[in-house]
């Protein structure tokens, strides 16, 4: 909702907070989502290695979506 600005004012750092309310319970698509914010700089300094680890925790959790930035992320390093 606070991500795509849907019924509200777009807020990186509200979504930043739901998703990680999610993320800690293990859903995948929120844990991908941290993933781009982190990648992207959305709401927060831009990190790698913050945005690989939760993608790496999505994909244990089923998101095909992170094993592709999984796959992108490491294209570009090489």
């Amino acid at each position: 909702m606070y991500f795509f600005g849907r019924g509200v004012d777009r807020d990186y750092k509200q979504a930043m907070t739901w998703y990680g309310k999610a993320s800690d319970q293990n859903f995948a698509d929120a844990q991908f989502r941290l993933g781009f914010m982190y990648e992207k700089g959305l709401g927060v300094d831009q990190s790698n290695q913050n945005a690989v680890d939760q993608y790496k925790k999505a994909v244990r959790n089923g998101s095909v979506e992170a094993q592709r930035a999984l796959d992108r992320l490491s294209a570009v390093k090489q």
